[in-house]
């Protein structure tokens, strides 16, 4: 039973319904459950309707409206960008697979820091925050060129698929080119 997932009930008053506990719970109640990583899904109570994604989205929400945003203007714009772009589905592969990443090294070094300092919770936040003190610069520097080369490769194969869709339609004349269109700048790459 308790390896099921967590139903919680959103009815049309706003309020959640959480069915395990049977209490209404908020927002924070939901980012706790995150932070806990316990699996649960958000559903409409009259539809059925899988409300998850637009929770979990309303939670970053007010924590980026909260003081610390994650997240710059620049970047939120970018990320808009990408809707409805052919690159969307990538982009959020790559969004998720990076944060993996992250969040794997994360767990390594705090798993080496409880093998070096033990289990002080206290202890191991202190000298969490003074390890980024120190290492943050060469970690931003480390992610930077991790972002500056997945840019060069992400750039090579979108060059690479250029040149293949070229290749595969050479030759077939298409209403309002003239013949040969973009053959000569394929060539000039060469």
């Amino acid at each position: 039973m308790a390896d099921q997932v967590r139903l919680i009930k959103k009815y049309p008053n706003r309020r959640l319904y959480d069915t395990r506990t049977s209490t209404y719970i908020t927002l924070a109640d939901v980012k706790e459950l995150v932070l806990h990583h316990e699996d649960f899904q958000v559903v409409d109570a009259k539809s059925g309707e899988d409300l998850t994604r637009a929770i979990l989205l309303q939670i970053i929400l007010e924590e980026e409206a909260g003081g610390a945003p994650m997240f710059t203007s620049d970047v939120l714009s970018q990320m808009i960008r990408f809707y409805g772009n052919a690159m969307q589905g990538m982009m959020g592969q790559y969004l998720g697979t990076n944060i993996k990443a992250f969040t794997e090294m994360q767990a390594k070094l705090q798993e080496q820091a409880r093998s070096l300092y033990g289990d002080n919770t206290g202890m191991s936040k202190d000298l969490w925050a003074q390890f980024l003190s120190f290492q943050g610069p060469a970690m931003q520097n480390m992610m930077a060129a991790y972002v500056e080369q997945s840019r060069k490769m992400f750039q090579q194969m979108q060059d690479s698929m250029q040149d293949q869709t070229r290749k595969m339609f050479t030759g077939i004349q298409f209403p309002g080119f003239p013949p040969g269109h973009g053959q000569d700048k394929a060539d000039e790459k060469k």
